[in-house]
């Protein structure tokens, strides 16, 4: 319970309040009026989502970590779109790893 599980908060404008939950664990989420009131009842979540996979003899996740990433990952592509990607990054004069490091912060 005690381990350092991220949270999301998102607040609901049109209907007022907020949901919280954990992405690291499917399906933990509440809803309240308040941020404050949400931390509380999902610690409550937590610990019926932990009951219910202790019962069912089901994995608990642990927490990611910043250190389990190491910002690396390999990736394929078509050959004519790495063209174009080595095409555009020389345009712009940079690297073509720093060009779609570019271009994914855009899309996110």
């Amino acid at each position: 319970m005690g381990l350092p599980y991220r949270v999301e908060v998102i607040e609901d404008k049109e209907e007022g309040g907020y949901t919280l939950h954990c992405p690291e664990l499917s399906g933990c989420v509440t809803c309240a009026g308040t941020v404050e009131e949400g931390f509380r009842l999902l610690e409550e979540a937590k610990r019926s989502w932990f009951t219910a996979c202790l019962e069912a003899g089901a994995p608990i996740p642990e927490p990611s970590r910043p250190e389990d990433y190491s910002g690396q990952f390999k990736l394929r592509l078509p050959k004519s779109l790495h063209r174009l990607l080595a095409q555009k990054s020389s345009e712009e004069g940079v690297s073509m790893n720093q060009y779609c490091v570019y271009l994914l912060s855009k899309g996110l």
